[in-house]
């Protein structure tokens, strides 16, 4: 599909670029997913078959050993699957519903990690839990994206102060445009908070994991495992922290695996939100590469390009209204040539960025100063929490 950057008839607005992506985003999603199953049901089928087998050979034999019906036998592991789902079980596992057990399940309800192994049993319980997780997710969601808006604040704060402490630094910004660079140099790139990150999850769930899998009598590879299916809200419930009967300082270890899986939320969240900056900058590439080869076709037919078509070597207008041409010597290139991928995203910044900016200001009364300078990164035209924390890093630049 044909994009902007290729002139008026390349593609007939902003609104099919969006829709384009929407569309070739939910293709991808589509294909890995249905790759996903394949690759699963190929390694997990034959384990189930095999448990399956064992399991009928040894409820036949449990039958003829006690002479037992088999439907009289399945009557009673009902009422044992019944039991369980309640909470009763046969090796001395605490309650679930005593006040530290229902403290554990309301934190998986707000984090929406929903491990499953304690759910309400009542109406009353099942009402409550709707109203009560509403609001709780709700703020939950919330207080992830304060989170991430003030751990990029952070990044932001160290990355400038290791830059004026490199030697061979320049004094200042470049003449012209003071208050542009130094906005810049005050944004931390994405490759750099995706490192930061990362670097933090994948330590927090090294070391969660040694403790787990020694207060849980887990192996290393299970605990790794749950420390990812736990922070990142999956919570398939195979594996839950905490729900023995006895640990070795019981009170300290609770208070431990509630500060590990809150920072490890957070930690998710915030990693999982900047890789999708990454897989948004990859469907633009794809766009960018589709609108590309469609105007190279346009043009062999013999067309000729649109009066308004954005090219490398056509003028655009600055901050200042001062006029820009691409090409070392500062000379213009005809504008039939190809629009280069920053221009076409720059020249296709969607709108809906610029509202959500617009709305989170208004709701935290804080409008944007007219003298903070707009750039353009990777962090631009972000939604959600991005949109927060683009906002923030814009003021923390301006009061430098």
């Amino acid at each position: 599909m044909a994009g902007r950057g290729c002139g008026g008839g390349c593609g007939p607005g902003r609104a099919n670029e969006d829709n384009a992506r929407f569309l070739l985003l939910g293709a991808l999603l589509a294909l890995y997913l249905l790759g996903g199953a394949a690759v699963f049901s190929a390694l997990e089928r034959p384990h189930e078959r095999q448990a399956r087998q064992r399991w009928e050979e040894r409820l036949a034999g449990f039958g003829r050993r006690h002479n037992l019906s088999r439907d009289a036998l399945r009557g009673f592991l009902r009422h044992f699957e019944e039991a369980a789902a309640a909470g009763v079980r046969v090796d001395g596992a605490r309650p679930r519903w005593d006040f530290p057990g229902a403290f554990y399940f309301v934190g998986t309800v707000v984090s929406t990690i929903g491990f499953g192994m304690a759910t309400p049993a009542t109406v009353g319980g099942k009402v409550f839990l709707i109203v009560y997780g509403l609001l709780g997710c709700s703020s939950t969601l919330l207080f992830f994206n304060l989170f991430l808006e003030r751990l990029i604040a952070v990044i932001a704060h160290v990355t400038r102060w290791c830059g004026a402490r490199r030697p061979g630094r320049r004094a200042g910004p470049r003449a012209g445009s003071p208050g542009r660079a130094a906005a810049a140099a005050a944004k931390p790139s994405v490759r750099v908070v995706l490192l930061a990150l990362g670097a933090a999850s994948l330590a927090l769930c090294c070391g969660a994991a040694a403790l787990y899998a020694a207060a849980e009598g887990w192996g290393y590879l299970d605990a790794l495992y749950f420390c990812f299916v736990a922070f990142s809200t999956i919570g398939f419930g195979d594996l839950v922290s905490g729900q023995q009967a006895r640990y070795d300082g019981r009170g300290l270890y609770r208070v431990a695996n509630f500060v590990l899986l809150l920072s490890g939320v957070c930690c998710l969240y915030s990693l999982f939100n900047v890789v999708s900056i990454l897989v948004r900058q990859a469907v633009n590439w794809a766009l960018g590469r589709a609108a590309g080869a469609g105007c190279r076709r346009g043009r062999g037919r013999g067309g000729p390009p649109r009066r308004n078509a954005v090219g490398p070597g056509r003028v655009r207008s600055g901050g200042g209204g001062a006029a820009e041409t691409d090409g070392g010597s500062g000379a213009r290139r005809l504008s039939g040539e190809m629009v280069s991928m920053k221009d076409l995203l720059a020249a296709n910044k969607a709108s809906l960025a610029a509202l959500q900016k617009q709305l989170s200001e208004a709701a935290s009364g804080r409008p944007r100063r007219a003298s903070t300078p707009a750039v353009d990164d990777e962090f631009s035209g972000g939604v959600g929490a991005f949109a927060i924390m683009n906002s923030r890093l814009a003021e923390t630049s301006a009061d430098r």
